[in-house]
């Protein structure tokens, strides 16, 4: 009997043992196919890009600094306009430590180590640290830094629910993640839906100017991944498509003005901290704080410059600038809806993506809208 007793007791500790054990190693597949075990509670995290400081605001809202480790400064760098808007709402991001400057090379595993990290979470491909990464993943790792990658670039509009699950999972957030996610798949397939009934014959075609006045030269394009694919989601040819192999390149001026296309659509890089007088060829400024009149006539100004100004859809005020940052963001979708309603304004007659913006805004954000993020080059095509 005793025996009995002893060997009861002894599986019903086991039991409890193995309860214990499954319950702290939760394990999660990320976006590049890795089996990882997380910890038991995230509390550290750094990020291998700021910019996806958004994208944790949809799940962690006013609480968003509270698990901030670290980050690299891109955000900050490349959109400081919007990094301004998040810090006057969050005045500790400011002391936030800065784990690098804004690539992989220059990524700091000794400083993400120092301040005792628990999580660390990557992009597949982009300024920061890869997948292709490996020996730095392994680091941090072989360290007890559990490392989980999303993806909002190189597949977006399919990897941006997918990438906001993940998030959901490892931040224990699963029902602002589904809740987000129901949002995201409802606004797209308004688009995607009517797209798939709409003749290729009846596609115009697209020339997408990735980042107008970065570079004397042009004209610097995306193709398959970023906003190159917003441009087939919203029912376009994009111009560059087989003439630009990959994800960018540059398209010649001269094969531009020869064969133009129908639409010109360029990608917005400034902010109130870039003024349209310093320089003859200036970003067009678009996101925070900018209003319509300042990005119109930054983007009149922008392509107002030799050869591109022969460009016949500038040339013709059939030009269009986009927020460039909307390809590393779950907000990607209303960019395909704002441009699908002006390459088919007709059958997106009812679409507003400008109300999308505002629901995601006031639904999504801890910060309020405050700015445009699309202009087109002439009011009466408004």
């Amino acid at each position: 009997m005793l025996r009995v007793r002893f060997l009861a007791a002894l599986m019903g500790g086991l039991f409890c043992l193995w309860a214990d054990l499954s319950l702290a190693a939760k394990t999660v597949t990320d976006l590049a196919g890795r089996s990882v075990e997380l910890p038991t509670n995230v509390n550290r995290i750094v990020l291998g890009e700021s910019r996806y400081i958004p994208a944790l605001a949809i799940l962690d809202g006013e609480a968003l600094p509270a698990r901030l480790a670290g980050m690299l400064p891109d955000f900050e760098m490349t959109d400081p306009g919007g990094y301004d808007q998040y810090l006057n709402a969050f005045p500790e991001l400011a002391d936030v430590p800065r784990v690098g400057h804004a690539s992989a090379d220059n990524f700091s595993l000794e400083s993400v180590l120092a301040l005792g990290a628990d999580l660390a979470i990557f992009s597949l491909e982009g300024h920061g640290p890869g997948a292709r990464n490996r020996m730095l993943i392994d680091q941090l790792e072989r360290a007890g830094v559990a490392v989980v990658f999303i993806d909002f670039r190189q597949n977006p509009l399919v990897n941006t629910p997918k990438s906001m699950a993940l998030l959901g999972e490892v931040l224990g957030r699963q029902e602002e993640a589904q809740a987000f996610n129901r949002f995201y798949q409802q606004e797209l397939t308004k688009v995607t839906d009517v797209v798939a009934q709409i003749p290729k014959a009846d596609w115009p075609g697209v020339f997408l100017h990735s980042r107008l006045g970065l570079h004397e030269s042009c004209c610097e394009t995306m193709v398959e991944g970023m906003m190159g694919l917003f441009l087939k989601a919203a029912g376009a040819r994009n111009l560059a498509e087989g003439k630009v192999p990959g994800v960018s390149g540059v398209l010649n001026l001269e094969y531009l003005i020869s064969s133009p296309p129908d639409y010109y659509v360029a990608t917005a890089i400034g902010s109130r901290k870039h003024t349209t007088s310093e320089n003859e060829h200036s970003y067009v400024m678009l996101g925070a704080g900018i209003d319509t009149a300042t990005a119109r006539a930054s983007l009149a100004q922008a392509t107002d410059r030799p050869g591109l100004r022969a460009v016949e859809p500038i040339r013709e005020g059939r030009a269009m600038a986009i927020w460039h940052h909307f390809y590393n963001t779950p907000m990607n979708v209303i960019a395909v809806q704002a441009l699908a309603q002006w390459f088919h304004p007709e059958v997106f007659a009812e679409l507003n993506p400008d109300a999308t913006l505002a629901e995601f805004y006031r639904r999504f954000q801890p910060i309020e809208l405050d700015g445009i993020y699309w202009v087109r080059a002439r009011e009466s095509a408004e």
